[in-house]
C-alpha cells in the first residue's frame, strides 16, 4: 500500500474515469489529503488489526509527481503459479502515473520474495496500448481464467499476451458502460472473483453475447451476487477478497459498498467468506480518487 501523503485530484485520469469528482472549493487540495489521510488511517487499521493482512506500507511526496499513487494495484502485480515467483509491471494511460513504478518500491519487493521472473509491459506505452494491472485484471487464480473489460485503459492485445505469458487457461473479455453511456474504465470497479463467490454488474455488459460468455464462465465455478448500477457507483464491485490471520477467506471494502449490499446479498457474500466481511470508511478517497478499497491494495504472493 502507498499512503495518500500527496494524494490530490488528478485531471488527466478524470478524462475517463468517471467515478471521480473536483474537490470542492470549500475543502481545498490541503483539507481533502488531511480527510484522505485520517480515512486511509481508519482503513490500514480495519487490515492490520480486524483482518490480520500484512501490510507493506510506502510514502510518497510531491516531488514523485504522483497523485494517484495510493493505488498501486495499476502498475504492479505478484504471481507463485507456474512454479515461479513472477512480478509483472504495467504500461498505463496517464504520464503522471507512470512515475509510480518508482524502484524502491521494486527493489523492496523482490527482496520480501525475490521473484525469479520479472516481466515488464511497458513498452506498450509508446503505441498507446494500455494496461492497467489488476485494475484491468480480475483474476480467478485458482482456475485461472482472466476476466477483463475493454477500455483506453485495458487494450485487448496485451490481455492476450498477459495470459499467454502467465499460461492461463482463458480470457474473458467484455466491453462494458456505465449508466451514462460511458466506458467503465476498470474492471474492478464492476466485477471481484473470490475463491466460491463473485461480485458483478451484468448490466454493465450491454453486449448479449459476452454477458452471456461472463455470466456462464463465472457460474461454473462461483455464485454469483449481481450488483445494479448504483451499487457499481457506491464502489460495491471493488471488493477483494483476502486470509485473515486465521487462514480464513475474508472480505474487504469500503463503509459506502458494504451499506451498497442488500441484507441478503451480505448473507450470501458471508456464507463464503469464514473470515467474514470488512470495511472501513474512505467516502472521500473514493469520491475525489474515483477507486475503492481494492484499488489500494496490491497483493504480494
Amino acid at each position: 500500500m502507498v499512503a495518500p501523503t500527496a494524494f490530490e485530484f488528478n485531471e488527466s485520469c478524470a478524462e475517463d474515469n468517471h467515478f471521480m469528482s473536483q474537490v470542492s472549493q470549500e475543502e481545498g487540495k490541503e483539507g481533502a489529503r488531511s480527510i484522505v489521510l485520517q480515512e486511509y488511517s481508519g482503513l490500514y487499521d480495519m487490515l492490520t488489526k480486524q483482518v490480520g493482512v500484512k501490510v507493506h506500507l510506502f510514502r510518497h511526496n510531491e516531488s514523485h509527481g504522483t497523485p494517484d499513487a495510493c493505488f498501486p494495484n495499476n502498475w504492479f502485480s505478484t504471481h507463485s503459479e507456474l512454479g515461479h515467483r513472477t512480478l509483472v509491471t504495467y504500461p498505463l494511460k496517464s504520464p503522471n502515473r507512470r512515475l509510480e513504478r518508482r524502484p524502491d518500491i521494486l527493489d523492496y519487493i523482490q527482496t520480501v520474495k525475490n521473484y525469479d521472473r520479472v516481466i515488464n509491459f511497458e513498452e506498450y506505452e509508446k503505441d498507446s496500448k494500455f494496461f492497467e494491472g489488476t485494475g484491468c485484471l480480475v483474476l480467478d487464480r485458482a482456475n485461472k481464467i482472466a476476466y477483463t473489460a475493454l477500455s483506453e485503459r485495458c487494450h485487448l492485445d496485451v490481455a492476450e499476451k498477459w495470459c499467454e505469458e502467465m499460461e492461463y487457461n482463458k480470457l474473458v473479455p467484455f466491453h462494458s458502460v456505465d449508466e451514462q453511456n460511458h466506458p467503465v474504465y476498470h474492471t474492478n470497479v464492476l466485477m471481484a472473483v473470490g475463491t466460491s463467490v463473485a461480485v458483478v454488474c451484468t448490466d454493465c455488459v450491454t453486449i448479449s453475447k459476452e454477458r452471456n460468455a461472463l455470466v456462464d464462465s463465472l457460474a461454473k465455478t462461483h455464485e454469483i451476487v449481481s450488483i445494479s448500477y448504483d451499487q457499481m457507483s457506491q464502489f460495491c464491485g471493488n471488493v477483494l477478497e483476502v486470509v485473515d490471520r486465521r487462514g480464513l477467506p475474508a472480505m474487504v471494502m469500503s463503509t459506502a459498498a458494504y451499506n451498497g449490499f442488500t441484507r441478503d446479498q451480505r448473507k450470501v457474500l458471508r456464507s463464503h467468506l469464514a473470515g467474514g466481511i470488512h470495511h472501513a470508511p474512505i467516502d472521500t478517497l473514493e469520491h475525489i480518487g474515483g477507486g475503492g478499497v481494492r484499488c489500494t491494495l496490491a497483493e504480494v504472493f
